[in-house]
């Protein structure tokens, strides 16, 4: 039998990188359908009835949902080859602890950065750059988070970087002068084809942020 595969998804969200470049480094071919936030499709309503959300994946005609959970199964489904969680029980716990520091920590103070002004906006920023500072101890001299090869914490992380034009463009900070190993580690994983072919153009992402700020009177 042959699987169908598809996954729902919104171009630049960095949780639906996650599954492209998972499918990519397990070879999976899939349907991709684009969605529309603003006017959910009947699909996504039927496959995602809880949260509404994307991305979903659809596997033989059942949804999984949740960036984390979906790029696990596939780990765990197409296990023949590039395996994404470590294999050691404890090894496989910490890099779950440290996928979802970043789902929780990191999201809201990229948020504050964009989508907001004053304060809120200079304590996003602030917060960023303690939050990859501390990601920066975590992967220490490792190439990877996971060792010698991509894992899952780093296509967890991954995603926010076709954010950073944005981030220091509105802002005015550099990255690269904050947290100069995650940087190094960003075009490490440049060099993987499933990472680069499935991030989108950074200035494309800027150019969707600014129109949402005119739309919020945010700028």
């Amino acid at each position: 039998m042959v699987d169908e595969v598809k996954l729902l998804d919104f171009w630049p969200s960095m949780f639906g990188m996650r599954v492209k470049i998972a499918l990519a480094e397990k070879g999976v071919a899939y349907e991709y359908l684009e969605q529309d936030l603003r006017n959910k499709s009947p699909l996504l309503l039927e496959m995602n009835p809880i949260h509404k959300k994307i991305p979903v994946l659809i596997h033989n005609g059942k949804p999984i949902c949740e960036s984390s959970i979906i790029v696990q199964y596939i780990d765990e489904f197409w296990n023949d080859k590039a395996p994404l969680l470590p294999s050691d029980p404890y090894e496989r716990a910490q890099a779950r602890f440290w996928v979802d520091f970043i789902d929780k920590k990191l999201y809201d103070p990229t948020r504050k950065i964009w989508g907001s002004k004053g304060e809120e906006h200079e304590t996003g920023k602030k917060e960023m750059i303690e939050i990859l500072k501390k990601l920066e101890e975590v992967l220490g001299e490792k190439g990877y988070f996971g060792g010698e090869s991509l894992g899952v914490v780093d296509i967890s992380l991954i995603g926010f970087s076709s954010w950073f034009y944005t981030y220091e463009t509105i802002g005015k900070f550099s990255i690269e002068a904050e947290c100069p190993k995650i940087m190094s580690w960003v075009k490490r994983c440049l060099q993987n084809e499933s990472v680069s072919k499935s991030l989108p153009d950074s200035k494309k992402v800027y150019e969707l942020v600014v129109e949402m700020q005119k739309a919020m009177g945010v700028n």
